[in-house]
């Protein structure tokens, strides 16, 4: 099967030995996206909502840059730094996806994402 590697200006840079998408076959695989503004590579300023806002924005632009889009995503992963911000998380999320069309997730609290951001958020999606 073939491994395509997918890059974009229009998201941060990775700040690991990783890259923002791969594709393999139909589907493209994300790597967590966090609260990075993709020009100046710094965590936005903001609570939980502009963070998701941000998150879903990188998402959307490196599932544009494999060829596909927020519209194709299949499963979500979203870990978030206090579950007691469950709730405004999910009211931006459900912006981005419809109950209708919504696509299967998870949601787990974690003790530190990086950069101390609230949010951080992985996709598959069809390509």
């Amino acid at each position: 099967m073939k491994v395509t590697i997918v890059k974009t200006a229009n998201a941060p840079a990775p700040v690991g030995p990783y890259n923002q998408a791969v594709k393999v076959g139909n589907l493209v695989f994300t790597a967590g996206q966090i609260a990075l503004d993709p020009e100046t590579g710094l965590v936005i300023e903001g609570g939980i909502e502009q963070q998701t806002t941000r998150v879903i924005e990188n998402l959307k632009a490196v599932l544009e840059a494999a060829g596909t889009g927020l519209h194709r995503v299949v499963k979500t992963t979203v870990y978030l730094r206090d579950m007691n911000e469950f709730t405004k998380m999910n009211a931006v999320y459900a912006g981005y996806f419809p109950v209708a069309n919504a696509p299967a997730r998870s949601t787990v609290q974690v003790a530190r994402l990086p950069k101390d951001v609230a949010v951080e958020i992985e996709v598959v999606a069809e390509a």
